[in-house]
């Protein structure tokens, strides 16, 4: 992710159960954007991880929860110079200022949980 080239990292995910699942952006053993719906608080948390020490957590959902279980989704993930802004099927949900002071460190993403993955695009 660089502030200068803007990145795009697409998610096509089918949720299979209530348990939930997770997108991490990372580097190393750092998680700078951690991604968590939680289907049973009907919300996504937003965090980053630095030094194994997690930060305050974000929750607020303007339109509320854009995600059922048993739907196919597309999950966008858009790295700007200030913050990661995501979209589910097509529609801006929320914005997630950067809390890592070098972006470009970021190397790997990584998807876990009750979820099947259908296709990424970087």
């Amino acid at each position: 992710c660089s502030p200068v080239k803007t990145v795009v990292n697409v998610g096509l995910f089918v949720c299979l159960k209530l348990r939930g699942f997770h997108v991490n952006l990372k580097w190393g053993e750092h998680i700078a954007f951690h991604l968590n719906p939680r289907f049973s608080e009907k919300t996504i948390v937003r965090n980053s991880q630095l030094n194994h020490c997690w930060g305050p957590e974000e929750r607020g959902l303007p339109s509320g929860m854009p995600l059922s279980c048993g739907q196919s989704f597309t999950i966008w993930i858009l790295c700007d110079a200030h913050c990661f802004k995501v979209a589910v099927n097509g529609q801006h949900q929320f914005e997630y200022n950067h809390r890592v002071p070098n972006l470009q460190q970021i190397d790997r993403l990584e998807v876990e949980g009750d979820v099947i993955l259908t296709c990424v695009q970087v």
